[in-house]
């Protein structure tokens, strides 16, 4: 299993293949807090982070998107006042590959500057 920390997001098709549940158990320890979700026929990862104040949480919203456009992998993004929550799949595949799990691990570093 390699570090997802050090990746960066690869161009994905539509016949990419989804992540097997043996690969998600796999790299789940490198994401512990983010939940796997179900949602339109759909696996996700989602996770809510928590701040003190709106402009907080918009400040960390918009570095998620920056680190999103970087990386060409956008997630969906729901800002509420102390909180935001990310929510990663691949719509190509409809359906979670590694890019999503990269992503995750990505917002998560994000966040510590937060």
């Amino acid at each position: 299993m390699t570090d997802l920390k050090q990746q960066k997001c690869e161009a994905c098709e539509s016949n990419a293949p989804s992540l097997t549940e043996a690969e998600i158990k796999d790299y789940k320890p490198q994401i512990p807090d983010w939940n796997l979700i179900e949602e339109e026929g759909e696996k996700r990862l989602q996770k809510v982070f928590s701040f003190p104040d709106f402009k907080s949480a918009i400040a960390f919203t918009n570095a998620v998107g920056d680190e999103a456009e970087k990386q060409g992998h956008h997630p969906a993004l729901l800002t509420e006042w102390g909180k935001v929550t990310v929510t990663w799949w691949t719509h190509a595949i409809n359906g979670l590959h590694k890019n999503d799990l990269i992503m995750a691990v990505k917002t998560d570093e994000i966040k510590k500057s937060y």
